[in-house]
């Protein structure tokens, strides 16, 4: 798919990522804002749960597992537990490679994973993936 299409694809689209090494979500966001995607940020569950009250219109969600406060497979956990939320994409992003632990968060609620360090290129066609899926028609 050539960069343009993904600009039409993604323009507007709202992205939460939730992380708490802000390098993470400063390159994250640079990447994704130059899409046209607008980016939120929360720094670990609790805030990732006020954001999402806060905007329900969110898209897709870049959740890191090791997070401080409340951790990304009991965040993913509540989120799956929310009313109207049950089928918002997760992508959980993780430093933990094992198949154990891809069979954990996708347990825990995660939409697809994908261990660290992230490639973009990568990321942009699993994001491209899940923008374009019909999992939003209830």
């Amino acid at each position: 798919m050539s960069e343009g299409q993904d600009h039409v694809t993604w323009a507007g689209k709202k992205v939460l990522v939730v992380d708490d090494d802000m390098r993470n979500v400063y390159a994250t966001s640079i990447a994704l804002e130059s899409r046209g995607m607008t980016v939120l940020f929360a720094e670990n569950g609790l805030t990732c749960l006020s954001a999402l009250n806060e905007h329900p219109d969110i898209d897709l969600i870049l959740m890191d597992i090791m997070l401080p406060e409340m951790d990304g497979y009991e965040t993913m956990r509540m989120i799956r537990n929310t009313p109207g939320l049950e089928s918002l994409p997760i992508i959980a992003l993780t430093a933990k490679a094992m198949k154990e632990d891809k069979e954990k968060c996708l347990n825990a609620g995660a939409s697809d994973y994908m261990s660290k360090p992230v490639k973009l290129e990568q990321l942009f066609d699993r994001i491209q993936t899940w923008l374009n899926a019909d999992r939003w028609q209830v």
